[in-house]
């Protein structure tokens, strides 16, 4: 699981295969959008950019051959966080992590001086002691995800779904497909600043003790240098089981991410055993109805039907984004 921000990649051959397929008449010949379909760049030069490197990297491979297309539909994580959190960063993250630091380093003068007077105050100075090591260790994880970007080569693009390209949604392919075929892409990027990068993955086999074991272990080597986590996905792009679909990917995420996401004192027991009662039943429905519909509307648009259609789908996709639901989970 890298730390970034979600990015769709709509990349084609060339501008007349966008107007062709797409209706795009302004000589545009791709475009990179957030989750929630908005532009992610605001700047066009970036886009344009980074899209001509991953163009170049598919030509390379000769994937607009292979796959009997002039476009292709890339899910994809696009680094630094900072790149399209840059408010959020400051407003949020930054000013929790300045704000308590002053406060707690204030309280802690305070407090050594309260024990020169000869007052005890051991329990209370370790308790704050415990705080600050917390906050610092807050502002240490948000700052990881963060870098300075002045150009395309700055940015790292981590494709990890080869969605859709013209006749085919490939969600019948299983998951190392989709990771070793972008891999190959990736790895035919043809920069010095190696925009393009891997995602780096594990097969684990869910009747060996080894392999669990081992897969655990990686994950705890690479959530402590500071990667964000894992997601686990079954081998298929969907499965089915007794009660229907089966989730189609969980996200484990490290202890200093979390930190993020829950506050500072994310790791004390009592934030712990509250955080496990959480009920995240209506997320996982929304998730599941959300992954069903964005499948459908793939396959609407690649058997070329009515954009009524497809917007039929798109439309109860954005209805249950508006669903009230903690966005921490």
């Amino acid at each position: 699981k890298h730390m970034g921000s979600r990015a769709v990649v709509i990349v084609c051959r060339d501008a007349d295969a966008a107007r062709s397929r797409f209706g795009v008449c302004a000589g545009e010949s791709g475009i990179i959008v957030t989750r929630t379909g908005r532009r992610f760049f605001d700047a066009r030069d970036v886009e344009i950019a980074l899209l001509d490197r991953v163009r170049g990297a598919m030509r390379a491979t000769g994937f607009w051959d292979e796959f009997k297309t002039d476009w292709a539909c890339i899910d994809a994580e696009l680094m630094p966080w900072s790149a399209k959190a840059q408010s959020l960063i400051k407003q949020q993250y930054a000013a929790v992590g300045a704000a308590s630091q002053a406060a707690l380093a204030a309280t802690r003068t305070a407090l050594a001086a309260t024990r020169d007077r000869g007052v005890d105050v051991a329990e209370l100075s370790d308790r704050y002691g415990v705080k600050a090591a917390q906050c610092a260790a807050f502002a240490s994880a948000y700052r990881h995800y963060c870098w300075p970007v002045s150009g395309v080569n700055d940015l790292k693009l981590a494709p990890f779904h080869l969605l859709a390209t013209e006749g085919k949604v490939h969600v019948d392919r299983h998951h190392v497909w989709h990771m070793e075929t972008l891999g190959a892409i990736c790895d035919a990027a043809e920069d010095d600043a190696r925009v393009l990068m891997r995602t780096p993955f594990r097969q684990v086999d869910l009747s060996d003790a080894d392999s669990e074991r081992s897969a655990v272990d990686w994950w705890i080597k690479r959530t402590g240098a500071g990667g964000e986590g894992m997601v686990v996905k079954p081998l298929e792009f969907i499965v089915r089981g007794k009660r229907g679909l089966v989730q189609p990917a969980v996200k484990c995420r490290g202890r200093e991410y979390l930190r993020i996401i829950y506050g500072p004192e994310y790791t004390s027991a009592d934030q712990l055993e509250r955080l496990r009662r959480r009920g995240l039943g209506r997320k996982r429905g929304l998730a599941m109805a959300e992954f069903a519909l964005g499948v459908e509307s793939l396959e609407r648009f690649v058997r070329r039907e009515p954009l009524r259609r497809i917007h039929e789908c798109v439309f109860g996709v954005m209805a249950m984004e508006s669903e009230p639901v903690d966005p921490r989970l």
